[in-house]
């Protein structure tokens, strides 16, 4: 049987990649410096915040970025990831329908984290901008935030595990395509997943995005007393 002639497409996008990458780095380093403790916490609050302004940005870009950063796109019903469990649905550029899960539960945990960080305190010298709000509320926020960061933990792994696998059971490489954004996929199919607009139009509308949600985090750190970001 001949095989299908492949060609390349782009497919991420110059922000989505840059999100992406960004995401990893703060998420390791905000883990990196609670586990550290004492003066680095001032870093872990840092990078907290920075992963709020990165998830704010990808749930925007969500709905107006290109074709496959766009939710619509990736974002599939029941019984559309059985067929693709089922092999119906073999050519996909983007996220496939179990990827676009992962996606998701990546957000929401990697969102949740980022926002009861706001609100939590550790009983010692740090606090999130929004812990004077409710001592309760805060205390609450605290043994969420906690919890979670397992949460995060095993989709971490998880996803990792499934990139791995990818690679080796199906010989696809999803790491390459998120670094220089170009993917194969077989040249009858572009009818149907043509390749994303990465132009300097859309560039420029996220560097736009990107102000504006650094505008409003900044002006959200600034809500907490005067001393208590020094944490």
């Amino acid at each position: 049987m001949e095989k299908p002639t492949v060609v390349t497409i782009r497919v991420w996008d110059l922000p989505t990649r840059l999100f992406h990458w960004a995401l990893v780095a703060c998420v390791l380093g905000s883990f990196i410096t609670v586990k550290l403790g004492g003066l680095w916490m001032t870093w872990h609050v840092r990078f907290g915040l920075t992963i709020l302004g990165l998830i704010v940005f990808r749930i925007v870009w969500g709905f107006c970025g290109p074709r496959y950063a766009r939710f619509a796109q990736f974002v599939r019903g029941p019984r559309y990831v059985l067929d693709y469990l089922r092999g119906r649905r073999p050519h996909h550029a983007g996220h496939n329908p179990l990827g676009a899960l992962s996606v998701l539960a990546l957000l929401a945990s990697f969102g949740f984290q980022a926002a009861s960080g706001l609100f939590a305190n550790d009983d010692v010298m740090t606090t999130g901008p929004l812990a004077y709000l409710s001592d309760s509320l805060s205390d609450t926020m605290t043994d969420l935030h906690d919890i979670n960061q397992w949460v995060m933990v095993a989709l971490v792994c998880l996803h990792v595990g499934a990139i791995i696998w990818y690679r080796r059971a199906r010989g696809l490489k999803l790491v390459g395509p998120m670094l220089h954004g170009d993917a194969p996929i077989a040249a009858h199919a572009l009818a149907e997943h043509p390749a994303a607009d990465d132009s300097w139009r859309y560039r420029l509308g996220a560097l736009l995005l990107c102000a504006a949600i650094a505008a409003l985090i900044w002006w959200l750190q600034g809500l907490a007393p005067a001393a208590d970001f020094s944490y």
